[in-house]
């Protein structure tokens, strides 16, 4: 029997009352996996005796009944470094690492009982955004298996999405979280940097980097949220700000909240069936009682530009550890060092890590700091600017998570500038620290279509509320893709 339907609330009351075991729900959430995972291809691994053993310790000592996590199944993203479970970020370079800890994050999962499943696909160092970039096999839509399913989550997302897990945990740099969440049609969020402790997660951009929480439903993922917030000392750019339920405004009236509607966010390259949804969305929050008013955020343009200068600048000097020395992958034939280290990374990082590692070192380099990173830090700080003057105003800030639906498999790779530009909506909230969220809001040629609402820093609980008005009045998130129901 499946459960996959069931919100985490639900197996929670089915879990209490005994009649279902750990066990139980841990083997049906397996069979889940095993019987959709021949067209999704959304894991690397899956932790299935290991996972069996948490469940049965989690029978033998009782389920918590004032813990909904207690002994649901989590799937988490490949660069979040987890003890004793391969952790390859989906590159060649870290093929058969077993970490001796984990991260921060995946002790929290535990001490809530939550299962870690297994391992998801992603693009390689969660550098993409169609999840075609992972050096073992791309991920495929839970919607429809020609389409991409966004990236760099890409297993994060469709495997929600898929109905092999309720829960997964992402990583979101420049929409990582979003955008596959946009293309799979569940709830995503980016929390504020430094809501999320990043230790144990492989860094790709350490100013942009955040682990966030994706599922099927806006309270599911508020849910997860609680579970994996707080400060943490090993982390230097963790906040230690406290904490609250993010499910508190969930069923709070939305009258009177004032939501901005960006005129930069509905321009040019921006699908007219995609503005159609999210115009109709805001329409649709105005009957709620919001006020929704348009407004300018005249540095975004320049987002794409200055994120690709500094993550990719980050990148090259995060990704410098990866020599071919202690761990990971090692060149075969060696003359010397330099020949270690060159044809160890050569062979070990794929094509597109490659280019934005040349790329930000680049921008590094003594003739081009002044001109490139100087200028994009500068340009980082206008854009940040442009929120905060916003945020004077309004409370909420509505646009669209992407510029298209999900696109064929294949049609972008040889086009970088076209793969870069699908992240043109996100990668503002990540340049500013912002917290975001994508919610299914309607289709577009059978697509789903995602709805971003981006808060102040710290400020989640109000666009959990703004969700999940918007979710409660609408049935977008209610439609499943065929393969759900398999």
């Amino acid at each position: 029997m499946s459960y996959n339907n069931k919100t985490i609330k639900e197996l929670h009351e089915l879990l209490v009352n005994k009649e279902i075991s750990a066990v139980e729900l841990t083997e049906s959430t397996l069979s889940d996996i095993k019987a959709r995972e021949p067209q999704i291809d959304a894991f690397l691994s899956i932790t299935e005796e290991k996972a069996l053993q948490d469940a049965a310790a989690i029978d033998a000592r009782g389920i918590n009944p004032d813990v909904v996590t207690d002994g649901i199944s989590i799937a988490v993203k490949d660069n979040i470094v987890t003890e004793g479970i391969e952790t390859t970020a989906a590159s060649k370079i870290l093929g058969g690492w077993i970490p001796p800890y984990n991260a921060t994050v995946a002790n929290k999962l535990s001490a809530s009982g939550l299962i870690t499943i297994g391992k998801l696909n992603m693009d390689e160092f969660a550098m993409g955004g169609s999840g075609e970039n992972s050096s073992v096999k791309p991920t495929k839509n839970a919607w429809d298996q020609t389409k991409v399913p966004g990236g760099s989550s890409s297993g994060s997302a469709a495997s929600v999405a898929a109905g092999q897990v309720r829960l997964s945990l992402g990583s979101d740099t420049g929409g990582s979280i979003r955008q596959p969440a946009a293309f799979n049609g569940i709830v995503g969020l980016k929390p504020t940097y430094g809501r999320v402790s990043r230790f144990g997660l492989i860094a790709f951009a350490s100013s942009l980097d955040q682990i966030g929480p994706l599922a099927p439903t806006v309270e599911e993922n508020a849910q997860l949220l609680n579970v994996i917030s707080g400060f943490d000392k090993n982390d230097s750019t963790s906040s230690n700000v406290a904490v609250p339920d993010f499910t508190s405004k969930i069923g709070q009236d939305i009258k009177g909240m004032k939501i901005a509607l960006p005129k930069e966010y509905f321009g040019e390259g921006i699908d007219e069936k995609v503005k159609e949804q999210i115009l109709a969305a805001a329409k649709h929050l105005e009957k709620l009682g919001a006020i929704v008013e348009e407004v300018s955020l005249p540095h975004s343009k320049y987002g794409v530009a200055v994120y690709y200068i500094i993550a990719s600048s980050e990148a090259s000097s995060n990704l410098q550890r990866f020599d071919g020395i202690r761990y990971g992958y090692r060149a075969q034939d060696i003359k010397n060092l330099e020949d270690l280290y060159v044809k160890s990374r050569s062979e070990g990082f794929g094509p597109e890590v490659q280019r934005r590692i040349m790329l930000g070192t680049f921008s590094l380099s003594a003739g081009s700091y002044d001109k490139h990173f100087k200028k994009a830090g500068q340009v980082r700080t206008l854009i940040i600017n442009d929120f905060a003057k916003v945020f004077e105003k309004y409370d909420l800030i509505l646009g669209p998570t992407t510029p298209t639906p999900a696109w064929d498999l294949g049609a972008r790779v040889d086009d970088p500038l076209s793969m870069y530009l699908a992240d043109l909506l996100t990668i503002p909230v990540n340049l500013a620290g912002l917290p975001g969220i994508s919610i299914p809001a309607g289709f577009a040629d059978g697509l789903p279509v995602g709805m971003q609402l981006i808060g102040k820093r710290y400020d989640e609980e109000t666009i959990y509320q703004v969700a999940a008005a918007f979710e409660a009045t609408t049935d977008f998130h209610k439609k499943q893709p065929i393969i759900f129901g398999k």
